[in-house]
């Protein structure tokens, strides 16, 4: 299998290509812009966007990293699914893996870690029709069903089991995983050991928009770093898809979604608010027919009233300057919610702070730059200062309100 490296938002070096893997990969990664090499006869450059990530389709392996690294990737999207501040430590993998063989590996790591006082267990109602009597009898159910006969008996019991949902989305992350092709021997084993110590656990599938949460407490707070993991390569990751004659598989996660569910969750706890009053993709309408809808990234509320509104942008800027859809899509929000100004924040590197003064509206768009390099603890210290500007804009919209 011919293996490609890229690197997101990164044009890579001229590749030699045949119509038959160009289409395979236009068909596996719609977004992966694949263009003439000037100057090199009979070569194409390749140009991912924000998907990272590893697939395979026919004899193509394609490895998308990400600019910032997978170690730091992880901490940001493991802070943004759980709040949980994982170390520099825990991801010690080589950086050259790929991003399915490196959650492989954390995973399995965090997997020993839980189960070194063995699987957790807990209690969970089962109904059945038994020969014996265990737990309570069923009364209305056994003369529904059998009336007149003894033999079985329909009961309602507890069982305590190590088959619960802690362990069943450790044993699903582990099983998907494994599915995405991983090169390294070191994450296969990993996978194995996990899963031969969950034999006797249920495996179950979720919809990525549907992964369910788990209530930490003094029983299984020794779960919470490798139940992140799990939920992080259940709600983002398997890639497959059928397009013509060609089939891919593989592990992608999306930057974009990566980066505003950080700035989210980390701007959330940063102002002590709960999720009621931050959320992202708050919904609300550009006419007051409400046909035009508009989704905001970041929105707060408070007593009733919008006091806040912004967007967080991780999208690359070729030319150094902003796009001026995104000035007019904050501008969009300021307009609909009646705020003074609106914030854009962008990942470091990609934007510079700048003010922008809208003309015959007294609107401002502010637009700062969140820098990604450093550990959890670092990035986290930056959003306390954002923080303090959301918090600014805040009083400044409770201010004209308070006027008017």
């Amino acid at each position: 299998m011919r293996r490609l490296e890229l690197t997101e938002w990164r044009t890579s070096a001229p590749h030699a290509l045949t119509m038959d893997e160009r289409e395979t990969l236009r068909a596996a990664l719609p977004s992966l812009a694949i263009d003439i090499a000037a100057g090199v006869e009979g070569k194409w450059t390749l140009t991912p966007d924000s998907m990272i990530g590893a697939v395979e389709a026919g004899d193509l392996s394609v490895l998308i990293r990400p600019k910032i690294g997978i170690p730091r990737l992880l901490s940001l999207a493991c802070y943004a699914i759980g709040k949980v501040k994982f170390q520099s430590s825990d991801f010690d993998f080589p950086e050259e893996y790929a991003l399915p063989d490196a959650l492989a590996l954390a995973l399995g790591k965090a997997a020993r870690r839980a189960f070194l006082r063995g699987l957790l267990h807990g209690y969970i109602g089962r109904e059945e029709a038994l020969f014996t009597i265990r737990g309570r009898i069923r009364f209305d159910e056994q003369f529904r069903r059998r009336p007149g006969i003894l033999l079985p008996i329909e009961i309602r019991y507890d069982e305590f089991t190590d088959d619960i949902l802690a362990n069943r989305l450790v044993k699903a992350a582990a099983t998907r995983l494994a599915r995405a092709g991983l090169r390294s021997r070191r994450a296969r084993n990993e996978l194995r050991w996990v899963l031969g110590m969950l034999e006797g656990v249920s495996l179950c599938e979720w919809a990525p928009n549907s992964v369910p949460e788990v209530t930490f407490d003094r029983l299984n707070e020794h779960y919470r770093n490798v139940i992140t993991l799990s939920r992080l390569v259940l709600r983002r990751g398997e890639f497959q898809a059928h397009r013509g004659g060609v089939r891919a598989s593989g592990f992608l996660m999306d930057m974009n979604a990566v980066f505003q569910e950080f700035v989210t969750v980390a701007l959330r706890e940063a102002l002590g608010l709960s999720e009621k009053d931050f959320r992202e993709r708050g919904i609300s309408s550009l006419d007051t027919d409400d046909r035009v809808n508009l989704r905001p990234d970041l929105v707060w509320r408070h007593a009733g009233r919008h006091v806040f509104v912004g967007d967080a942008k991780y999208k690359y800027i070729a030319s150094g300057r902003i796009p001026n859809a995104d000035l007019y899509q904050v501008l969009a929000y300021t307009t609909a919610l009646g705020l003074p100004c609106g914030l854009v924040v962008y990942a470091e590197g990609e934007r510079r702070p700048a003010t922008y003064m809208i003309r015959n509206s007294g609107a401002r768009l502010e637009v700062v730059s969140l820098d990604l390099n450093g550990s959890i603890e670092d990035m986290l210290g930056r959003i306390e200062v954002l923080a303090e500007q959301v918090r600014r804009m805040r009083d400044e919209a409770g201010s004209l309100r308070d006027v008017a």
